[in-house]
């Protein structure tokens, strides 16, 4: 079973690297009476990763120091730690490149049945674009399998790795990290900031809409996009 999601995986990709070039030659921005098409990001949005992290790393270095997630600041979980101590910066590291870390994230609240319904909506296509580590050994294979287990086997047919999301065509973009660059200087989608513990402190813009959880009405962010 392992071979074949392994097969299906490396399928996947070559098939998504061809739709992203595609879709954006084919139409930049949203074209006039064309489905809406939604970009959902995984880890801090529809994964717990922050959640998954600290619940490993406490496991791994009980004696060590660790921050807690309301003492989360920035992006980069890495870069905090390193802070704290130079040495903490690859014992934080090392835990996401573990094997089994990423198929073992659990689904943020909300995140599975959100996705399901926005799936059914009316002339709406979902993606989930998902960047994955440098350290490949483990990553892309349990972010399908992870994908496979909590949305089933026809989402994998969703799923987009990519590590620049500029270039890949959308209408929305949710994703939780709060600056998003890349090749593309005008990416077509908004970015629709998702609150995480570790953006939550950042000054609210009268620019970006939040979405401050799956709680949250996301279904009137879709429909103002339409």
């Amino acid at each position: 079973m392992a071979l074949e999601l392994w097969r299906r995986t490396a399928r996947l990709l070559l098939h998504h690297r061809g739709a992203a070039v595609s879709s954006r030659r084919t139409c930049v921005g949203k074209c006039p009476n064309t489905r809406l098409r939604v970009l959902l990001d995984m880890d801090g949005v529809l994964a717990d990763f922050e959640g998954g992290f600290l619940k490993k790393y406490r496991q791994r270095y009980p004696n060590e120091p660790f921050i807690s997630l309301e003492e989360r600041r920035g992006f980069w979980v890495s870069t905090q730690y390193g802070e704290l101590r130079a040495d903490l910066c690859d014992k934080a590291i090392s835990i996401w490149e573990s094997k089994n870390f990423f198929m073992e994230l659990e689904p943020l609240p909300g995140s599975v049945e959100a996705v399901k319904e926005m799936a059914k909506m009316k002339n709406t296509d979902v993606f989930i674009c998902t960047s994955p580590i440098k350290h490949y050994a483990h990553c892309p294979y349990e972010k399908y399998a992870w994908v496979e287990r909590h949305l089933g086997p026809d989402f994998l047919e969703k799923v987009i790795l990519t590590r620049d999301k500029t270039i890949v065509s959308g209408d929305i973009l949710v994703d939780d990290k709060p600056d998003i660059l890349g090749v593309e200087p005008n990416p077509s989608w908004e970015h629709v900031l998702f609150t995480a513990c570790h953006n939550k402190h950042l000054p609210v813009s009268t620019t970006q809409r939040r979405l401050l959880s799956w709680a949250d009405d996301w279904r009137d962010i879709l429909e103002g996009k339409r």
